[in-house]
């Protein structure tokens, strides 16, 4: 089952606990049949000053968000010479103001719309625009609808907070903005069929003012970027109304209160949308910050223990395999107990020499990992090595945080396999499963643009036509030269690489 939100996202259903001593209404009072808990089942509990206020001009407070973005991607023309083009994209979604500082107003959205991937992906699409490209440019306007076409009179707004996992961000606009003058409410509170009213612009054409109930409580979001809980509304919605305020009717005081931000919806279902419960959004409205939460995930301490854990795995089951952004990558157990990096190209299988290979070796501390050794750039015609303190600042940079994510990396996999293979089989061990497979996913995308730097400077470093080049294969050999080296004398030699030579590794 697909879902829209901008974004396809897939979710799981894991019911948030409601809050204790949830106000109910005053005895004899006449909205008690209407109100089982904290928040009405129809609009027989609005109190006239709530209704009144609907007709002010005050009363809209959402706005109409437009978000600009141009991403520069990169090609080959017939000759080989790389071309560069250029796409320009826009998207409409809603923002709603809910607190005055100073001369500037603040609002609340989705991230989705107040922020365009830095970097095109899998994980990461935009409509129209190829996987690889880069954002260069991004702009942020409350507009009146989609059809606006008067720029004068738009109000630029700036990202002060952004939260990708809660799929949130506060925006600030220097403008005199009507602000919501509802309290937040509490999400844990709500029940079904609860009454909830969404006040947004559906595909940015128009406001609108959508009805629903709460149909089911338990909703947790975990794809791509997301993690937080939602609950279920059937209010019939469209892709601009993300960032749309949700609103219930107060039992205690017959008035609306803010209870979630609307931001996705399955595609299969036309009246199937999901809510950000406002619960885990309060302490970002105060702070104006994003806050730390915590996943329960247990830390994996990259020294010699999880070094000799990831070389028993290789002796007993070879290479092991793992992705890098939209790319895989592997280690390889080579002689002298050194580990052998390499991510493979775009078109793996068809080709199989690395575009880079990095070598991790043994390291003098037995709190360590490992030390980085030497470096290989590659394309199809093979590899080219390199002596790190002879790479400039930045490729030394970037290589030595390339190998320290995939050390990071391949020890999440191997942990996430020993929980995958425990005999003993249960709801929270599958739980557990479950959400290590959704992080391992979630680091491989966030590594899209370590990859990309990585492309480049291999791109530029491989070698070239007339220069000296080898196979990955031969840096197995203890003995072998150096694949690329300027002269056959730079080997391979156990007692360089301070280690002793490890057992064979059985043939897969």
């Amino acid at each position: 089952m697909k879902r829209w939100g901008m974004l396809l996202i897939l979710l799981a259903g894991i019911a948030p606990t409601p809050e204790a001593g949830a106000a109910d209404p005053p005895p004899g009072d006449s909205r008690a049949g209407f109100c089982p808990g904290a928040y009405a089942d129809d609009f027989a509990s609005l109190s006239p000053p709530a209704r009144d206020f609907d007709g002010h001009p005050e009363a809209a407070f959402s706005y109409c968000t437009r978000n600009t973005a141009v991403y520069e991607c990169l090609s080959y023309g017939p000759d080989g010479a790389v071309k560069r083009s250029r796409k320009k994209v826009a998207l409409h979604g809603t923002a709603f103001a809910f607190k005055h500082q100073g001369a500037d107003a603040l609002l609340l959205t989705n991230d989705h719309v107040a922020s365009w991937p830095l970097v095109t992906d899998t994980q990461h699409r935009v409509d129209d625009v190829p996987s690889g490209c880069k954002k260069v440019s991004e702009s942020l306007t409350l507009v009146d609808d989609e059809h606006d076409s008067y720029g004068r009179d738009d109000i630029a707004v700036t990202r002060i907070a952004t939260d990708p996992e809660l799929d949130v961000a506060i925006l600030k606009a220097h403008a005199d903005l009507h602000v919501m003058p509802w309290k937040v409410g509490h999400s844990s509170a709500l029940r079904e069929r609860n009454l909830v009213e969404v006040r947004g612009f559906p595909l940015g054409a128009f406001r609108a003012t959508n009805l629903g109930k709460v149909i089911s409580v338990s909703d947790h979001d975990e794809y791509g970027d997301w993690d937080h809980e939602d609950f279920v509304v059937d209010a019939l919605l469209s892709g601009g109304n993300s960032g749309s305020p949700v609103l219930a009717v107060s039992c205690a005081t017959g008035e609306y209160e803010l209870v979630g931000i609307f931001h996705a919806g399955y595609t299969a279902g036309s009246a199937l949308n999901v809510v950000i419960g406002i619960d885990q959004v309060r302490d970002m409205m105060n702070t104006l910050k994003r806050s730390p939460r915590n996943h329960a995930r247990d830390p994996i301490a990259l020294d010699a223990g999880t070094r000799a854990a990831v070389q028993a795995a290789l002796a007993s089951g070879g290479d092991i395999y793992f992705p890098v952004g939209s790319q895989i990558a592997l280690v390889r157990s080579a002689p002298c107990g050194r580990l052998l990096f390499a991510v493979l190209p775009k078109d793996f299988p068809t080709t199989t020499e690395p575009v880079l290979v990095l070598e991790d070796l043994p390291a003098a501390s037995a709190g360590v990992f490992g030390e980085v050794g030497r470096v290989w750039f590659g394309s199809p015609r093979g590899l080219k090595a390199y002596d790190r303190a002879n790479l400039d600042p930045d490729a030394g940079t970037l290589t030595t945080r390339l190998l320290e994510a995939l050390r990071a990396d391949v020890a999440g996999h191997l942990a996430y396999r020993a929980v995958r293979d425990q005999t003993a089989s249960s709801r929270q061990s599958d739980d557990r499963t479950h959400r290590l497979a959704t992080e391992l996913t979630r680091v491989a995308a966030s590594r899209t643009d370590l990859l990309q730097a990585t492309l480049e400077m291999a791109e530029r470093l491989a070698p070239q036509a007339t220069e000296p080049s080898g196979r990955f294969a031969s840096l197995l050999a203890p003995g072998a030269p150096s694949p690329g080296a300027p002269s056959p004398g730079a080997a391979i030699a156990c007692a360089a690489a301070g280690a002793p030579q490890p057992p064979p590794r059985p043939t897969p």
